[in-house]
């Protein structure tokens, strides 16, 4: 455990670093040689090398991993002082639509750079079919433009054209949001049933056909620590809930699988590459969640996570 610790803390301290940096006044980055010149890399971005593309702010976190993903908690009945007791307040801005980006990118808009990327996202090829553009996987000059216009319709910043999971994961929520089971996924039964779909990243409640709740979007588990799939029931609710194992708050958690559990973060539902397992989701959503969800409702999962 002390060794574990010695070892997350090396790799905070050295993830700061290259934040601070990156953010820096006058940091700078070249941009990388064009398509075809001798020697010129790939331009299609990983998604694991992505970074948020404008500073998310003092409060938001980079990274959000939920870890008790493997530890089933100790079930106790809080007291009802504790259960009074609401979860903190997400800071303003911390749930802004920020699309992960190449760090090139993000070090160029932070300099002042506001040029379409010239990189492919690890979604061009689906966002390219839900614009209706030529799905040919590959970034241009066009699909850049029609990207950089529905970024900022929505308000995703930077508006740089960069097809990343913000950009997709929006336009998952809206393709979804009126009816979200079309594709009948979730089973219809009388009672209340928590959907998630780890393919899609969203997640939503119906009774029978209605929906009551939903769809959010979400962020599920990566790979090494798959959210599981099946039928589950919510066996209990932690309002303020605490991860002793890395000492982070879980609010609103519904645990319905062990360690897994439905709760907020204060960090982006969208930041890649996944959590440890646990649904997280953007505080509001949680908080509405909270009260639509009861002990012995059904959870049903299935799909798969993108990279899982």
């Amino acid at each position: 455990m002390v060794r574990h610790r010695r070892r997350t803390a090396a790799v905070l301290v050295a993830h700061f670093a290259l934040v601070a940096a990156l953010f820096a006044p006058g940091a700078v980055a070249a941009p990388p040689p064009a398509p075809g010149v001798p020697g010129a890399p790939d331009l299609t971005a990983p998604q694991n090398e992505l970074v948020p593309g404008v500073h998310p702010g003092p409060y938001q976190p980079w990274q959000s991993d939920t870890p008790d993903q493997a530890l089933a908690p100790q079930v106790y009945t809080p007291s009802a002082a504790e259960d009074a007791v609401e979860p903190p307040r997400a800071a303003e801005g911390s749930d802004a639509l920020i699309e992960y980006v190449p760090l090139s990118d993000a070090v160029a808009r932070q300099a002042g750079v506001t040029a379409c990327s010239r990189r492919t996202g690890p979604y061009q090829r689906q966002v390219e079919r839900w614009l209706r553009l030529k799905a040919d996987g590959k970034q241009s000059a066009a699909d850049c433009r029609a990207v950089r216009a529905f970024q900022s319709r929505q308000r995703i910043r930077p508006d740089s054209g960069f097809a990343g999971p913000v950009t997709w994961g929006r336009m998952q929520l809206l393709s979804a949001a009126k009816r979200p089971n079309a594709a009948g996924r979730c089973p219809v039964r009388a009672g209340r049933v928590a959907c998630i779909d780890l393919t899609r990243q969203l997640t939503w409640v119906q009774k029978g056909k209605k929906v009551v709740f939903g769809p959010v979007p979400i962020r599920s588990g990566k790979a090494g620590y798959r959210t599981r799939t099946g039928w589950h029931k919510v066996y209990w609710k932690h309002k303020n809930h605490w991860s002793t194992l890395y000492n982070t708050p879980m609010p609103y958690s519904q645990f319905f699988s062990g360690g897994q559990a439905f709760h907020a973060i204060y960090g982006s539902v969208y930041s890649p590459p996944g959590s440890r397992g646990c649904v997280n989701m953007r505080l509001a959503d949680a908080r509405t969640l909270w009260s639509r969800l009861h002990k012995g409702d059904s959870v049903y999962v299935w799909g798969r996570k993108r990279g899982t």
